[in-house]
């Protein structure tokens, strides 16, 4: 605590409440100043919210980032529609994560398209020959990163282990292994409960930032209350949001048309986030690189790029593959190919978002209950080491692509090596931010482009 007396006004007294609008145009602010994945976007919040606006305390806000952390999705953007939707019910809610979501969408349409559309120009190909190795480098990041947090014993190594092995050389589906890790996780959260209980948390609470609008022994609001008919309302809603687009998809274009394709699968993916954006990303590549052909491994690297440097979550890289498969697959025309994108990038956020907002209105008043408990905690914890092999084999494909553009008999890029190792070395040991780092790779990428 602060050894300095406070006064109540100062510090004490907890903020005006806050309007719908204030709040609304706090969000916005924030689907625009949301760089840095996750932690950086969380950290944001966490500035604004708990420190220096006070609309919520440090242990709520922490309760409600534990409960957005286990489930499938983008978790910051999960943690802007709870708080949303603890201060201003539903439509809160749905504000706050739409808005977080939107500027990322139309920032990533436009750069699809000059991607797409000049992406053999020198100077755009250049930029990329230097963001393409920094990328490998941040997936292996990510790795260690995850694997430092949820590998804290052998078991969880296992098992980690055992989910590179599936991936790497026997190609199982990602879908699989998240099954397998639960089912695991399950078995052993009754047998052996101690090797899967949840780690530390995200901190501890109790910083003297002065009473909040909604403090740690502010009762929860009428509409965070548990009641079955709103549960069952919200799942209801959800429903209708899913089944009517999808069958207008169904019935006017076929189950076989790429955008019907698209709202398929990418409902699939946003069922099996667990461990955030890298943990789909395997998936996504499997469907979308090696079974649909929406894109190539060379665009899945670029447009992982294009995610890491703009604002919102880095799960919007869903967006750049949609986007390129509406403009490659052409099915409104030669003529219309950036709408043929567009309406793609858009369903294909539509369908990935969709389940998020439910968890969130539908799992919110349940979270008191329920957050801590083994027995659903334990399969959660098996997952996120399963993630750890799968995306360090994520690292490894996209190694391979960069390294051996031609393939293994082709010849090997030392200078996209070095780049590579430079950025790794800069993320792993000096800890520079993940901006910086494709910023000055970028610039590498561009001075080699004029010197050859």
């Amino acid at each position: 605590m602060n050894p300095t007396p406070r006064t109540v006004d100062a510090d004490d007294a907890p903020p005006a409440s806050v309007s719908f609008r204030e709040a609304l145009l706090f969000w916005l602010k924030l689907g625009f100043i949301s760089f840095g994945g996750p932690a950086g976007q969380i950290a944001i919040m966490h500035q604004e919210l708990v420190e220096r606006r006070r609309w919520l305390s440090e242990r709520r806000f922490l309760h409600a980032l534990n409960y957005c952390m286990v489930l499938p999705g983008p978790e910051a953007q999960q943690l802007a529609t709870y708080i949303g939707w603890l201060m201003h019910r539903s439509w809160g809610g749905v504000v706050a994560g739409a808005l977080f979501v939107l500027p990322s969408l139309l920032i990533l349409i436009v750069l699809s398209w000059v991607y797409i559309a000049f992406g053999d120009v020198p100077l755009v190909a250049g930029l990329f020959y230097g963001i393409k190795p920094a990328v490998t480098a941040i997936v292996l990041q990510a790795a260690h990163r995850i694997g430092s947090r949820a590998l804290k014993n052998n078991v969880l190594w296992a098992i980690a282990g055992a989910s590179f092995v599936a991936i790497f050389a026997l190609n199982v589906p990602f879908p699989a292994i998240v099954l397998g890790a639960a089912a695991i996780g399950y078995i052993g959260g009754r047998v052996a409960p101690k090797y899967f209980s949840a780690g530390g948390g995200h901190g501890k609470t109790g910083a003297g930032y002065g009473r909040a609008l909604i403090d740690d022994d502010t009762p929860p609001p009428a509409h965070a209350r548990f009641a079955w008919p709103r549960l069952v309302g919200v799942f209801a809603v959800g429903a209708v949001l899913w089944i009517v687009p999808m069958g207008l998809l169904t019935a006017g274009l076929g189950w076989d048309h790429t955008l019907t394709q698209m709202a398929w699968f990418f409902t699939k993916a946003a069922l099996l986030t667990f461990g955030g954006a890298y943990a789909v990303l395997p998936y996504v590549y499997q469907g979308a690189v090696g079974h649909y052909g929406w894109l190539t491994p060379t665009q899945m690297i670029d447009g992982l790029a294009l995610g890491e440097t703009t604002p919102g979550p880095l799960i919007m890289v869903v967006a750049f593959a949609g986007f390129i498969g509406g403009y490659v697959k052409a099915f409104y025309g030669p003529d219309s190919l950036f709408l043929a994108g567009a309406v793609a990038a858009c369903l294909v956020t539509w369908f990935t978002f969709l389940p998020s907002f439910l968890f969130i209105l539908a799992g919110g008043p349940l979270v008191e209950s329920t957050h801590g408990e083994i027995r659903l905690t334990a399969p959660l914890t098996a997952i996120t080491a399963a993630v750890v092999g799968v995306v360090l084999n994520l690292a490894l494909f996209f190694g391979y692509h960069v390294l051996w553009p031609e393939g293994l008999s082709g010849r090997f890029d030392s200078i996209a090596a070095l780049i590579a190792v430079g950025a790794a070395v800069a993320l792993l040991r000096f800890r520079v931010g993940v901006i910086p780092v494709i910023g000055a790779c970028a610039v590498i990428g561009l001075a080699l482009s004029f010197v050859r």
